[in-house]
């Protein structure tokens, strides 16, 4: 086994998902030596290879390939291909993961960001250790560091992982067949998303969460909207079923679930979370802890750890966990680390689910807004009450907004339905920028659009609300007029 030494770096990158992708391009662009260190085969991270691009690929070659969008003007027999294999859904995922490498080697290459292949340890405050091919390991030094590892599949012992009919997430996109039915356990992001998208397959979905409700962070009333579109869609969704047993049974997985009752079906998918993939990282020699999921403590202003020269941001340091968010954190913890001024983060972002149907939100519920005793009324717009939507065939859909009744400000909106992650932007400017309800009122959208539904739900709310001073018109001020 060999050692070799490298030189020094301003900033070295530890993963090469969309937070640690955006610090080290941030970094790149102000001139500084930068280095990311990463697995030649996950270059991209998790969201490039088993998170946030195969699921969505998947789910727009399943709605594609089924012919989903047109059944309600064709019949729910009404299929694109006849026959859809496994081999069709991954044909489109590995063209598209072989696409956002090579951007991502590009960007990289533009912007004089260095790479190595390997898996990166702490050694010293401020030296690791990178495992390379062969046996070799590489010692360098920094000045910064940013852990962007990520996360990983949570694994318990009690369940028979066996690769071909019981999955873990990251497994679970490699399968060389479709099953006629399917367990999904866990009502997650990953776990609603894959369970609805296999369901617009005609695949048979049971849907287990062992808690009584699910994605908790989205308004009440949206996932009852939710619930009530995937149910009829025929996912067989069970709450408030703690697991007892899973049964590798060879010709079918078999749960038994504490109340007595039990589920069959063909392949199991365990979608029950996620840890933090810091345990190789020798976060002990810089005296960095993580909590029981092995996630990183930082300061959510700066993303810096306890240890001031070393930063983390993305999935390692837990909600929101998303793509977008993370890139944003990427690029502000690189621009402290560095001492270079940023612009603040804003505080309204998106949260976007790519479920069957898509789920999107930003700002508050009306759960947070309840809590907060925030005065607030309600506007709603059905998406078959578009033209646009009758035009598309949509039967479901849903857009709601949340608005002060002191100020008139838009709070918060939640849309269940078509391009819901697309709509959602519009919602997010007006909130940042601090405007009311009346926008959407006084402003016209092209028609026939989608979008409309934020002139139908505007109007719903509005009308419920006091008319504004400046929305009245004086008494008699016609008549004083014609008399002057």
């Amino acid at each position: 086994m060999g050692t070799t030494s490298m030189p020094h770096y301003d900033l070295v990158v530890i993963g090469s998902g969309p937070s640690g992708r955006a610090a080290a391009i941030q970094a790149g662009k102000l001139k500084r030596k930068v280095l990311v260190v990463d697995r030649k085969s996950k270059l991209g991270g998790v969201s490039v290879h088993t998170g946030t691009i195969p699921s969505k690929t998947l789910r727009e070659t399943v709605l594609n390939l089924t012919g989903w969008r047109e059944r309600h003007f064709y019949g729910r027999s009404y299929r694109v291909k006849d026959e859809i294999a496994a081999d069709d859904l991954k044909t489109r995922l590995h063209m598209t993961l072989d696409y956002e490498v090579d951007i991502l080697e590009h960007q990289f290459n533009r912007n004089y960001v260095e790479t190595l292949d390997g898996l990166a340890k702490f050694v010293g405050d401020n030296e690791i250790e990178v495992s390379v091919d062969a046996g070799d390991k590489v010692r360098l030094t920094a000045d910064k560091f940013l852990i962007s590892t990520g996360t990983k599949t949570f694994r318990p012992d009690w369940v028979p992982f066996n690769r071909t009919t019981i999955l873990d997430s990251d497994e679970f996109l490699e399968i060389d067949h479709l099953p006629r039915s399917l367990i999904v356990v866990g009502a997650g992001v990953i776990g609603v998303e894959y369970a609805t998208m296999f369901s617009a397959l005609d695949i048979r979905v049971t849907l287990i969460e062992p808690r009584d409700s699910f994605l908790d962070f989205i308004d009440h009333k949206t996932i009852q909207e939710f619930s009530h579109q995937i149910t009829e869609n025929g996912v067989d969704l069970r709450l408030g079923s703690p697991i007892e047993k899973v049964e590798d049974a060879e010709e079918h997985v078999e749960v038994t679930l504490k109340n007595g009752r039990h589920v069959r079906a063909e392949m199991l998918l365990f979608a029950a979370g996620r840890m933090g993939a810091t345990d190789k990282l020798g976060l002990e020699a810089v005296g960095l802890e993580t909590d029981h999921r092995g996630r990183i403590e930082v300061d959510r202003a700066t993303y810096q750890t306890k240890v001031p020269h070393i930063y983390a941001t993305g999935d390692v340091i837990g909600h929101p966990s998303l793509a977008s968010t993370s890139m944003q954190q990427g690029r502000v913890a690189a621009c402290h680390a560095l001492d270079t001024p940023t612009l603040n983060e804003s505080p309204w972002y998106p949260y976007g689910i790519y479920s069957v149907p898509e789920i999107s939100t930003c700002g508050m519920s009306e759960e947070e807004l309840i809590e907060r005793e925030i005065p607030y009324e309600v506007g709603v717009a059905r998406f078959r009450e578009t033209s646009r939507g009758h035009i598309m065939g949509i039967e479901h859909g849903m857009l709601k907004m949340l608005v002060s009744l002191k100020t008139r400000r838009l709070l918060g909106v939640q849309i269940v339905g078509e391009g819901a992650t697309e709509l959602i932007h519009i919602g997010q400017a007006v909130m940042n920028l601090k405007g009311t309800v009346d926008y959407f009122i006084q402003n016209t959208f092209n028609y026939p659009t989608l979008a409309e539904a934020y002139k139908v739900a505007g109007l719903d709310a509005f009308n419920r609300m006091p008319i504004p001073e400046e929305f009245k018109v004086p008494r008699g001020k016609g008549k004083s007029a014609s008399k002057k």
